[in-house]
């Protein structure tokens, strides 16, 4: 009997606590289920988190936030109640807002009468704010907050609010110091997207300035508009810049130069295929031509596509002075172009292989300078070409207030020692000398880079082969360049392949009544950018004359 009554109070001492570890474990499987369902969730991409919807219940919206951004110490979870309403809450990242204007709006709502619980008709009656919007998921809340906007839950809706209210500081606009002009706008992109296409704007007031927006990189999430002339650009043009940008698969992209690289067409080429500006009018222009900008957020210059040879060889100035000046400066840039390219190439050659080519008087010069030297004319053009280039990068790393000052007083100072030291000759120092300011008059630095690289295979095919050398080395850069594509655009346009009534943008700079048609090698959809009558006008009479206004002179001859 006893042994049947301890078995009986056993089984009944056991049950309660079966029934508590049983409960116990459902309350650690829940929770490790949840657990692991945060994290699984906090692995992914925000651009992934699309797939995750807004909770109606708000609490489970908060905590799922507040495991989200645990640690970080910047996003700021408000909770409010809407009078005689129901329980909410606000989600934005410090420093990215507009305080004052999050406060007066968060205010509004809080004093909300009409007790509106709905997120869409609180959003119509109660919010003073100028944009808004909402939205479903995590992926599109958490790219608006971190972009800057305000996030809104309201127990009970599936949605939440977003109150365009940023107020990230940004630098002033100023003048772009890598574009500088005598003639033209001071005004030049900054950081902030939304200020540079509004730059842009400004510039072409039409609807048909389309933005396409898009967001690269995984971990950064920036964001890109893309800017064309609807009516204007050739649509494939279009739908080409959107794929190749849609194929970008990175973690970040911090400025415009990655995207520049995943998007052209030939990865290896020394070349620029994209023109990047930190002008809105150079912008602007480039879209009246039928091409396409992309703005990336974060940084000053936007990419133009597609970009020919030529096209960075102009500068915007050429359009705002006289033609006649446009087409001198032009030229001189091409006549510095084969300068800066060719020149320390030629002196090599001539200088060791092909003497006779220099007049008497001067190769004596060039001998007796070189006498003391102890180098061939390769060695010594390679010590002043590196040594230039040092002093121009560390003229670019300093501060301001000392750099020019160094890279002037470094090439004075390095360049006088050389001579009296007998390390390189006279001519030596003034050739290195002459090709650096040529690569100086070439208006886009990219451009600019691309010559300063071919010059030092070009010495030295020059050393070895002599003027063949320097021949062979031309022929190799302009079939490579001949074999270029920007976006489908050959890169040599309009010269190759020819396109006669084009040349008169390359050539020289004709005038505007010359130029009524835009390029035709970009295959826009709308050929004339000028009114036929006008242009007619204008020839017809070499100009526009004040036939209506009686002159005095004529008037008393008349008279007489």
């Amino acid at each position: 009997m006893y042994r049947r009554f301890r078995r009986k109070r056993n089984s009944l001492q056991d049950r309660p606590e079966e029934r508590t570890t049983s409960k116990q474990d459902e309350d650690r499987e829940q929770h490790n289920d949840r657990e692991e369902e945060f994290d699984a969730l906090n692995r992914q991409y925000v651009e992934q988190l699309r797939e995750i919807p807004i909770h109606h219940d708000l609490n489970d919206n908060r905590r799922y936030l507040e495991y989200l951004f645990s640690d970080c110490s910047d996003c700021i979870i408000r909770p409010f109640r809407i009078e005689g309403s129901r329980e909410a809450f606000a989600l934005f990242v410090d420093g990215l807002i507009d305080t004052a204007e999050v406060n007066r709006t968060l205010k509004a709502m809080m004093i909300d009468e009409g007790g509106v619980g709905n997120a869409e008709r609180l959003a119509s009656e109660s919010v003073p704010a100028s944009q808004l919007d909402d939205v479903d998921n995590y992926g599109d809340l958490l790219l608006a907050v971190l972009g800057g906007d305000t996030g809104v839950f309201i127990e009970g809706n599936g949605r939440a609010l977003l109150l365009g209210l940023r107020g990230m500081s940004t630098r002033s606009i100023s003048e772009p110091e890598t574009e500088a002009v005598v003639r033209g706008p001071r005004e030049g992109f900054i950081e902030n997207l939304r200020t540079n296409t509004s730059l842009l704007r400004r510039k072409l007031k039409t609807p048909n300035l389309k933005m396409k927006a898009m967001v690269v990189g995984n971990q950064t999430n920036t964001s890109i508009a893309i800017a064309y002339l609807e009516g204007i650009v050739d649509p494939a043009t279009v739908d080409e810049v959107v794929g190749r940008i849609s194929n970008i698969q990175i973690d970040g992209v911090l400025e415009s130069g990655y995207i520049e690289e995943l998007i052209q067409d030939s990865t290896y080429s020394p070349f620029p295929q994209v023109q990047y500006s930190e002008r809105p009018d150079t912008v602007a222009a480039s879209l009246l031509e039928g091409r396409v900008a992309i703005f990336v957020d974060g940084t000053p210059f936007v990419l133009i596509v597609p970009t020919t040879f030529w096209q960075l060889l102009q500068a915007n100035e050429d359009y705002y002075e006289r033609f006649q000046m446009a087409t001198l400066i032009r030229w001189l840039r091409y006549v510095f172009l084969f300068i800066a390219l060719l020149m320390p190439s030629l002196y090599i050659a001539i200088s060791t292989f092909h003497q006779s080519m220099l007049p008497t008087t001067l190769l004596l010069s060039v001998a007796a300078a070189r006498e003391t030297i102890p180098f061939p004319a390769v060695v010594e053009a390679f010590i002043m070409e590196i040594a230039f280039e040092a002093l121009r990068e560390a003229g670019v790393r300093l501060p301001k207030t000392v750099g020019q000052a160094v890279s002037i007083l470094g090439a004075l100072v390095v360049g006088q020692a050389s001579v009296q030291a007998g390390i390189v000759s006279a001519p030596m120092v003034i050739i290195v000398s002459i090709t650096g300011i040529a690569s100086f008059t070439i208006p886009r630095y990219n451009a600019a880079i691309t010559l300063r690289m071919l010059r030092f295979p070009l010495m030295i095919l020059a050393s070895i082969f002599g003027m063949y050398g320097i021949l062979i080395g031309v022929m190799f850069i302009l079939g490579h360049m001949a074999n270029l594509r920007s976006f489908g655009i050959p890169y040599l346009s309009p010269t190759g392949p020819l396109s006669s009534n084009d040349l008169r943008d390359v050539l020289i700079r004709a005038p505007w009544t010359e130029m009524s048609k835009r390029p035709s090698f970009l295959d826009i959809q709308d050929t004339r950018r000028a009114g036929k009558q006008m242009i007619e006008d204008v020839d017809s009479t070499s100009g526009q004359k004040g036939i209506g206004i009686p002159h005095p002179s004529v008037e008393g001859e008349s008279d007489a």
